[in-house]
């Protein structure tokens, strides 16, 4: 008779009730330890809600005892948890309705990017748009999971409104609250990075780059010119920058400056000695002396932002570094050299002038992403700009050789190559020969019509040293 009263009592059970009754378990058992226990269950707690692999199976390996123990095997489950056990643990000690997107519990999310949670509505970025997701999490939780992601960072205070932290499995978490946003609509943004097939040829049977142009871009790797990747947040440039880096030599040393821990260079090229540090603004500045003196073949900076990492990359190839790698946030080419200028001159001083032309000497093309309007998951290669300085002129240029047409749906190209290439190219006489054959070749099957040279007004070497052009 008793097991048949705990069947009917368990045979319409909600998974609130079953959540409630193991929680009320784990309240039982914490009564009756000492205070080191207790210290050590908080640690287990946080541990298991950053994603801590033996934290997460002792909750989990617990909860399945207690579910037999209480006899909660029917309860019913809410279809995004693959069954009682993970959907129990994600409300009680994982990261409630977040968790299957963020452990990848299914094909959608295992290819959703990122999410947000604003107040108690879930986001998934799911083929390029954002879908609002059943399942919510209440005021309470959310509270619950923000003290637990902080607790991991020191540093990080509740009252400062704005955290930049990271789960275990590198996951970026951006959180607002407090007086930075309105009542109960806190907000939680989560990026996951997607480890995909980092080859050119991927990129252009996605349709981001023309197939054409893949011998193309592999004897520029090979060359070794100094490039840029700019465009808004997620259209494409940092995984194009991976795509590059990864044709590199991996017997090559490499140096990897970011703002934070995002790209896992040890992961997509687990060979190559490469040297990654996480520093920006006066951070990145304390250390640059140190980075001169480097002898690293190549060095790559992820999301230049400030004047510090701007600077640091004019002086890189002011010494001579060549395969200089950098991603910009930046929607306008043309004013790209006179934005890195201006941005070092207004903390650094100098001329902007003379720091204009040296944008132009140390880096040899830009490479511009956008995402397509009508499906923000399709990435497009934009344009490709040459920048040329001519020594004996004084003179500065952007010259367009490739350039998208979305109406046709095709790449138009333009055969230059300036002449403050050359040096470069010396060093390479097999592969220019190459990279010029494909170039003109691609040219004379879909010319770029009309205008494909700019000479910036913002550039006047005839100024140089006059601080009143800056009144």
């Amino acid at each position: 008779m008793e097991y048949l009263k705990k069947k009917e009592d368990t045979e319409f059970l909600s998974f609130e009730e079953a959540c409630r009754r193991i929680k009320d378990c784990f309240d039982y058992e914490w009564k009756d330890f000492d205070d080191f226990e207790k210290m050590e269950r908080l640690e287990l707690e946080k541990a298991a809600i950053l994603g801590y692999e033996e934290a997460m199976n002792y909750y989990k390996t617990r909860i399945a005892e207690l579910i037999r123990q209480e006899h909660l095997e029917e309860a019913q489950v809410p279809r995004w948890y693959e069954n009682l056990i993970e959907g129990v643990f994600a409300e009680l000690y994982g990261l409630a309705g977040l968790s299957p997107w963020v452990y990848d519990k299914t094909e959608v999310y295992k290819n959703s990017s990122s999410a947000k949670l604003i107040g108690d509505r879930l986001y998934c970025l799911i083929d390029g748009k954002p879908c609002l997701q059943p399942q919510s999490i209440g005021k309470e939780r959310r509270e619950q999971l923000k003290r637990a992601f902080l607790m991991n960072s020191p540093q990080e205070r509740m009252e400062q409104g704005f955290h930049e932290l990271y789960l275990t499995n590198g996951i970026r978490i951006t959180i607002y609250s407090g007086l930075r946003t309105k009542a109960n609509e806190d907000i939680m943004v989560f990026r996951k990075y997607l480890l995909q097939d980092l080859s050119f040829e991927n990129l252009s049977e996605l349709g981001t780059i023309p197939q054409e142009a893949v011998p193309l871009f592999r004897e520029m790797v090979c060359i070794g010119f100094n490039v840029l990747f700019t465009g808004p947040v997620r259209s494409g440039k940092t995984t194009f920058l991976q795509v590059w880096q990864r044709c590199e030599n991996p017997q090559m040393e490499g140096l990897a400056i970011s703002t934070d821990p995002e790209t896992p260079w040890e992961k997509i090229m687990p060979d190559a000695p490469i040297m990654q540090l996480v520093a920006d603004g006066e951070e990145l500045a304390e250390i640059t002396k140190s980075l001169l003196r480097g002898d690293n073949d190549y060095v790559i900076l992820e999301e230049m932002r400030d004047a510090q990492s701007y600077r640091l990359a004019l002086e890189l190839a002011s010494i001579g570094a060549g395969r200089c790698k950098a991603t910009v946030h930046s929607g306008d080419i043309g004013t790209l050299p006179y934005k890195i200028a201006s941005k070092i001159r207004s903390v650094y001083g100098g001329d902007e002038q003379s720091l204009i032309a040296q944008v132009f000497r140390s880096f040899d093309y830009v490479f511009e992403f956008s995402q397509q309007k009508d499906n923000r998951a399709k990435k497009v290669l934009k344009s490709i700009s040459e920048l040329c300085y001519e020594n004996e002129k004084d003179v500065v240029s952007i010259h367009k050789i490739c350039e998208y047409d979305a109406v046709q749906k095709k790449w138009n190209w333009n055969s230059h190559l300036g002449e403050d290439k050359e040096e470069k190219l010396r060093l390479w006489p097999e592969e220019t020969k190459m990279m010029k054959r494909e170039l003109t070749n691609l040219s004379e099957r879909n010319p770029i019509i009309g205008k494909s040279v700019i000479y910036p007004r913002y550039y006047h070497p005839s100024m140089r040293g006059r601080e009143d052009v800056h009144d």
